[in-house]
């Protein structure tokens, strides 16, 4: 799939990030947690789809970012939850590295 550079964001730069240490950003007004992960780089809304709790404060484990507050977890992938109390996903948004900046594009992917 090609992507349009002029859709995606710098959201910060990839030696910024720690492996499973999720980053908070805002790109346009919308809270993004960048997580390296796996040798990948995901981002995802920030905002857990149960509660209004930033994802950012939670631990990555096995392609999983888990909300501290009530214990669901989403995958990075794809944004689904993988266990109650929450049911719906959160958004997921493409991402490009480019040199060392972190590219997200706000258009969702799922």
């Amino acid at each position: 799939m090609a992507f349009d550079r002029a859709r995606f964001i710098r959201a910060c730069g990839l030696s910024e990030l720690e492996e499973d240490t999720p980053k908070r950003v805002e790109l346009d007004g919308t809270p993004v947690s960048v997580v390296q992960t796996e040798g990948e780089v995901f981002a995802i809304h920030d905002i857990c789809s149960h509660a209004n709790v930033s994802l950012s404060e939670g631990e990555v484990e096995d392609c999983q970012i888990e909300c501290w507050l009530h214990g669901s977890s989403f995958d990075l992938r794809t944004g689904k939850p993988s266990g109650l109390p929450a049911t719906r996903p959160v958004p997921v948004y493409p991402v490009k590295i480019e040199g060392d900046d972190v590219l997200v594009s706000l258009s969702q992917e799922s």
